[in-house]
């Protein structure tokens, strides 16, 4: 990895009340909406709005300023214009550090069947200013869970997490396909509840979405055995396929009804040009196949992972291969696919443009997931070609199991995201002190005090795990990768196993 640009700030060093020149939207002109009442809104796509709990709808929070900048940087990655009578980007006091940033995996990490993990709502207070140095950190939510919008997933996680957030904060699996909007006029949505995807797909531009249903209505004996409900009988739309021939197939989300969905999935790939009903002669004329993700499995609140997008994805190419007699080529989008990565770095680049005036990414992105083979995978590729560090931290709460050598190594393994929060917040804290130690021999008794991390005054033994030197004494340098402040884990004092 070759280093970043290097910021002008210094937020990260700056003692509690001290503000740094970064920038942040002016006040008062965002709407805040509770997560009840955002669900209800349906003109919520391409306006400012910051989604926060029922009980502080009326009040800025700790988490309101990280949430309204992603929200201007989704809007200018969008292309979408800014008022700047209505949003004042002039540099502003802030706490807020452009060093270093975090990525969350959502399930398995912050959430399992539908629950809040215990230790995800301190780890965002954590984050959102509440440690003992006062100091904010930028995070995003990186989830191969699809289905629905970007806003509807920031309503659900603003609710169960009791956090103010914003759509800028969210990419789901489909949201990289997004930039296909312009491409592709004429598509197939597969997945989800309901009418959700085809709604999501619209949102992104697309401007003929076509469901499985849409085809089981209009031509039933598709999928002999699949009747329609009298909602979908309701909500699907007849086509002349003659007419409106199929661009391209995207899997947005988990298909609920496998059998139906791969038969129609099949006679696309197999026909003439995306035209239903058709045969090509050489069986591969149909169109292109998208996948939201590639997860194979994934953890829910079963005692056992349960099977997922990635194991539909082998079944279509599988059942493909064995009627055209040729290997099908599909593409994926998600984790571990780099392209989510890169997607994931051109908006924290816009965050720091926004904010900070560099036009860079920060330069350590840690990355918190639960699956060794799409989490970990992912940030340890995207490590090796990015131009700053992406730093994998796999936790013990989702998918990986405890006892098993995961396949694609972490880092850091944790117990929970609060440990992975501590432990990177500790990991940036040695490096600023080992660069002041480069500076000078002896660091001030009452600058250690001001910039550690753990509640507390440090003693002396703690200013050389620390790898401080202290007046009169030596210096002894701690592995930076292998030390996490707290005690919530029950692998050693602190949760984590590092290298």
């Amino acid at each position: 990895m070759a280093p970043s640009a290097v910021s002008n700030s210094s937020t990260i060093l700056s003692p509690p009340g001290a503000a740094a020149n970064s920038r942040r939207p002016s006040r008062g002109r965002f709407r805040r909406l509770s997560s009840f009442d955002y669900s209800k809104s349906q003109d919520n796509a391409d306006k400012p709005t910051i989604v926060v709990p029922s009980e502080t709808v009326s009040e800025e929070t700790d988490a309101s300023e990280i949430a309204e900048t992603f929200e201007l940087a989704r809007r200018q990655m969008k292309g979408l214009k800014i008022d700047e009578e209505e949003f004042s980007i002039d540099f502003m006091p802030s706490q807020t550090t452009d060093k270093y940033a975090y990525a969350f995996d959502i399930d398995g990490v912050l959430i399992k069947g539908g629950e809040v993990i215990p230790e995800a709502i301190h780890a965002m207070k954590m984050l959102n200013g509440q440690n003992s140095r006062g100091i904010k950190v930028p995070y995003i939510f990186v989830t191969n869970g699809g289905g629905k919008s970007e806003q509807e997933r920031c309503a659900q996680l603003s609710k169960q997490l009791e956090l103010e957030v914003s759509p800028g904060q969210f990419i789901c699996g489909h949201t990289p396909m997004r930039e296909m909007a312009d491409k592709y006029d004429c598509v197939l949505v597969v997945g989800g509840e309901g009418e959700k995807c085809r709604e999501v797909a619209l949102e992104y531009g697309f401007k003929t979405v076509i469901t499985p249903g849409d085809v089981i209505k209009t031509q039933p004996d598709v999928t002999p055995f699949r009747k329609l409900t009298e909602d979908e009988t309701k909500n699907s739309i007849v086509r002349d396929f003659k007419k409106c021939k199929v661009q391209a197939i995207f899997v947005f989300a988990d298909s609920k009804d496998w059998g139906s969905d791969t038969q129609i999935i099949l006679d696309l790939l197999l026909s003439k040009d995306g035209e239903l009903g058709t045969r090509s002669e050489t069986m591969d004329e149909g169109p292109p196949l998208f996948f939201a993700h590639n997860d194979l499995v994934w953890a829910t609140s079963h005692a056992s992972v349960r099977i997922g997008m990635g194991a539909l994805r082998k079944s279509v190419e599988a059942m493909y291969e064995a009627m055209a007699g040729k290997p099908l080529k599909a593409t994926a989008f998600g984790k571990p696919q780099i392209g989510t990565f890169e997607y994931a770095t051109r908006l924290l680049k816009q965050w720091r443009k926004d904010t900070h005036g560099i036009d860079a990414a920060p330069d350590t992105i840690y990355f918190v997931g639960d699956t060794p083979e799409s989490d970990i995978r992912g940030t340890n590729d995207m490590d090796e070609h990015a131009d700053n560090d992406w730093y994998s931290i796999l936790v013990r709460t989702g998918v990986y199991q405890t006892g098993t050598k995961p396949k694609y190594e972490p880092k850091v393994t944790v117990n929970t995201v609060l440990d992975a929060v501590r432990h990177g917040m500790e990991r940036e804290y040695k490096k600023e002190m080992s660069a002041k130690n480069r500076k000078a021999s002896v660091i001030p008794e009452e600058a250690i005090a001001s910039d550690v991390i753990s509640e507390g005054s440090p003693t002396a033994e703690k200013k050389a795990e620390l790898g401080v030197t202290t007046p009169g004494g030596t210096h002894e340098k701690a592995e930076a990768e292998g030390y996490v402040n707290g005690s919530n884990g029950t692998n050693g004092t602190n949760g984590v196993n590092g290298h």
